[in-house]
């Protein structure tokens, strides 16, 4: 070979690495650090994800409307509309190889009451792990307008009285949640509760789909119901109804929808459910900017996630709550956050209080092992992966929030549910 060919295949090998190191750097631009550290992508293009039109499912959409879910190598990704709490679960338990869903934006209880066959066709168990909570806050209790002279709030005292009244009339009383032992359940149950108001016995509660809220109480089949945005704001903006309390008045910054998979599907495709939590907590990030709120409403009302004028969605999605009352709050405090504040963490004492509160109204046996069961379906240990593979430096310290204080005083500690639960006047268990 002559010098001038040995020179021009060394300028080859030499453009050849360049090529390759440029590539290389494009896609260290395109996919996270951590999944292109692990020399393996997705084992699948994508997943199907289901939800259900609320605006707390808002990083699901953003991720899919801008391509995030694209970005970490899950392109294929499906988020598809859920009738109901009832469908997700019955869609989830079939999975995707059964035409049904593999992971879902869900009510944080839901994972535990599958998980443990509590809410399951022949109460057979199926595995779920919570990736991520969705957000913080953001849910409200809204009335009908037929006590909007009594401006019922955060002491429902002066609501018994009203019920008592009517059901002296001979009429029925009812409160409508999204799905037994779910969180719009223990929102309502805890604020009836607090007044004196026995979810059990004073008042019928019903499960109503959040979508179908605002008509039910249109018709009057309800007197109060708990649901997440937007159908509260909706109720106000058609006459309907006004809002009690929204939901972080009760506890702020309260834990609030959670991210869940089959444990299945995340076992079986490691890499993807990785990459798939990191696309969900991007999404999250994006949501909670200010700056971003604007385009987040015009998302979440589309025709095919939501469904509603922006109007619906904005005011509150930006910390503007007109109650219905004539009460206007700007800048709430308790707007609904998606990432500040720890929002997207899976805290286990979260969960524990959910399990907790499960457990005082007889949807779960008191005998359960919280802790073990816990254990299983928390998957922060997933979290803290991914978070740290985004480059997220600001990790919680602890697996545990500590201690709790509701508005009415309990406080709930996670080193002795025990003494919350016997702390509360109203309850099923003994």
């Amino acid at each position: 070979m002559s010098i001038d060919q040995g020179n021009t295949t060394r300028r080859g090998v030499l453009k050849g690495a360049a090529a390759a190191l440029a590539l290389a750097g494009a896609a260290r631009a395109a996919l996270p650090a951590g999944a292109f550290a692990q020399g393996a992508g997705p084992e699948v293009k994508g997943v199907k994800l289901g939800f259900i039109a609320l605006t707390d499912a808002a990083p699901l959409f953003v991720a899919k409307e801008k391509g995030i879910f694209a970005k970490y190598g899950l392109p294929e990704t499906e988020v598809l509309k859920q009738a109901s709490w009832g469908t997700t679960r019955d869609n989830l338990v079939l999975g995707s190889e059964g035409n049904g869903i593999d992971g879902a934006h869900i009510l944080t209880p839901m994972p535990y009451l599958i998980s443990a066959g509590r809410v399951t066709q022949n109460n057979v168990p199926v595995p779920m792990y919570i990736m991520a909570r969705l957000n913080l806050n953001g849910q409200c209790i809204s009335i009908s307008k037929e006590y909007l002279d009594q401006k019922i709030g955060l002491d429902t005292k002066p609501f018994k009285v009203a019920l008592e009244k009517k059901k002296a009339s001979g009429k029925a009383v009812k409160a409508a949640m999204t799905f037994p032992g779910g969180t719009h359940d223990l929102w309502i149950r805890y604020w009836l509760a607090a007044g004196g108001i026995d979810p059990d016995k004073d008042i019928e509660t019903i499960v109503v789909p959040p979508p179908q809220m605002v008509a039910n109480m249109k018709v009057g089949t309800m007197d109060c119901f708990c649901v997440c945005e937007p159908w509260n704001e909706q109720l106000i903006h058609q006459g309907i109804g006004y809002t009690a309390v929204t939901t972080g008045e009760l506890w702020k910054d309260h834990p609030e929808k959670a991210f869940a998979m089959r444990a299945a599907w995340v076992d079986k495709y490691p890499n993807a459910a990785k990459a798939l939590l990191m696309a969900v907590m991007e999404a999250q990030q994006w949501c909670d900017k200010p700056e971003n709120r604007d385009e987040m409403a015009a998302i979440v009302a589309k025709r095919q996630w939501i469904n509603v004028p922006v109007a619906d969605v904005l005011d509150r999605m930006k910390g503007k709550f007109d109650y219905g009352t004539g009460r206007i709050v700007e800048n709430s405090p308790f707007t609904m956050k998606f990432w500040a504040d720890n929002a997207s963490y899976p805290y286990r004492s979260h969960d524990l209080w959910f399990l907790t509160e499960d457990i005082r109204w007889g949807k779960f046996d008191a005998q359960t092992d919280t802790k073990a069961l816990i254990a299983k379906v928390n998957r922060e240990d997933l979290w803290r992966e991914a978070a740290k593979a985004l480059g997220v430096t600001s990790l919680p310290a602890s697996t545990s929030r500590g201690v709790e204080t509701l508005f009415d005083g309990k406080v709930f500690d996670p080193e002795n549910p025990a003494a919350y639960l016997a702390s509360l006047d109203i309850k099923k268990v003994a």
